[in-house]
């Protein structure tokens, strides 16, 4: 029997710290090995933390909306099923001194948190990271913590007994046993409905992690470089009818749905072939081409957009884009994107066509030069080349570029690479 220690996972290189977004389990419940833990967001991604280990939870030690280094402890998992979490618990009895942290593996299937055994230590009591934390801020010295009656599992001092203590003691109050703990606040409130001195009413949302990154990035782009947009009307008639005759077959055989966007993905991959400086970046005074084409494609989740990139587009048929997107989406979806999943792209396609959107200018993902957007498609009657007029399908796409580095001259020629496939695209021969 082990009391084993969650700490808060690293979700990558570059991340430091986690913010809690939702606890799956309570104190007391019982947890299987894998089942969902907690909802972490960092500010590159969200993701769901299965537990490593089988057990009850014994203590959560911070709230929904805490943001907390990496590697600190989060929750206390006690590996006996049928070990006491209320006050009622009689204390354990002391144990020998504490052995070297053992680390128990994580699923491979996601990221998870590391997990250290721990053990109360012989001759004084054990307390958590937390409560060490508040009592050096409030000036409670560790001996003194001794005298403080814990209602946490097998008598240990939670954050709300010492809470008690501190405003018990600002008054000459004896000591006494905290409450049960109430329910953690939630990190994703609903709004506060005010009314300000001007009579002005409104509702204030906080902003949660990935929303702050987002906007910061966004700033930070058009900052650093002038963006230059160019459109143009694509004719997908040709592909909105082969579409049409293939999607069954496609879904029947690989299990997913055929969309415009696999079409759009697959001419974007071969302009960069042929415009090869779009697919680059700025690092000071040099550009730095890419040789593999790394392509984001934007998708939407309930809490924003996220830019998950297909590895290695450039060695992939339309039918293999396809396949690595819906992987994608599906991991973007149910908050299983890895860090992995969410850097080195090269350059960057968003459909806003999909909320039905005609035009749209979006902003460039740094450090890449460049982002690909389409519009809704939409019947229009045309004039054809030969001044007869038919209804066609017809949808806009917008080239945005980094004028440091792509002129007009190629932010164009790089669109027109895109119509042209898109217009002359042979789908039967390419899935």
């Amino acid at each position: 029997m082990a009391r084993i220690e969650i700490v808060m996972p690293q979700m990558g290189e570059s991340i430091t710290t986690g913010t809690i977004t939702k606890w799956h389990k309570a104190v007391g419940d019982s947890i299987e090995l894998d089942d969902i833990l907690l909802e972490i967001s960092t500010d590159k991604v969200e993701s769901e933390i299965p537990s490593p280990i089988q057990g009850k939870i014994v203590e959560l030690l911070y709230p929904e909306g805490a943001t907390i280094d990496v590697g600190r402890p989060i929750a206390i998992i006690e590996d006996d099923m049928n070990a006491a979490v209320s006050a009622s618990a009689a204390p354990k009895a002391a144990a020998a001194p504490a052995a070297a942290p053992t680390k128990v593996e994580a699923p491979a299937a996601a990221p998870a948190p590391v997990v250290v055994e721990t053990h109360e230590e012989e001759g004084f009591r054990f307390y958590t990271p937390l409560v060490k934390a508040m009592a050096k801020d409030a000036g409670v010295a560790l001996s003194e913590l001794k005298h403080i009656k814990g209602s946490g599992a097998a008598g240990r001092v939670n954050k709300a007994d010492l809470e008690v203590y501190i405003a018990s003691r600002g008054k000459g109050g004896v000591p006494v046993a905290a409450a049960k703990a109430a329910p953690a606040p939630s990190a994703a409130p609903s709004g506060v409905a005010q009314t300000r001195g001007n009579g002005e009413r409104v509702e204030i949302i906080a902003m949660d992690n990935m929303r702050k990154t987002i906007a910061k990035n966004m700033v930070l782009s058009k900052q650093t470089a002038p963006h230059v947009n160019s459109i143009d009307e694509i004719d997908m008639t040709s592909l909105v009818k082969a579409r049409e005759k293939l999607k069954n077959e496609f879904k029947k055989r690989e299990g997913i749905n055929l969309t415009y966007s696999h079409f759009v993905l697959y001419a974007i991959v071969q302009a960069l072939k042929e415009h090869p400086l779009v697919n680059a970046s700025i690092e000071g005074d040099n550009i730095v081409v890419k040789k593999d084409i790394n392509l984001g494609c934007a998708v939407a989740t309930p809490t924003g957009l996220v830019v998950p990139v297909i590895k290695n587009a450039g060695n992939l048929n339309l039918t293999g884009i396809a396949k690595q997107l819906d992987i994608l989406a599906t991991k973007a979806k149910t908050k299983k994107l890895t860090m992995d999943d969410l850097t080195g792209g090269t350059y960057t396609f968003t459909n806003n066509g999909s909320f039905g959107t005609l035009i749209a200018t979006p902003v460039i993902l740094q450090p890449q030069v460049g982002i690909f957007c389409t519009g809704v498609i939409k019947k229009r009657v045309m004039v054809m080349d030969d001044d007869a007029m038919a209804i066609r399908s017809m949808m806009y796409g917008t080239h945005t570029y980094d004028h440091r580095l792509i002129d007009g001259e190629l932010g164009s020629k790089f669109l027109a690479s895109v119509k042209y496939h898109l217009e002359n695209m042979n789908p039967d021969a390419l899935i």
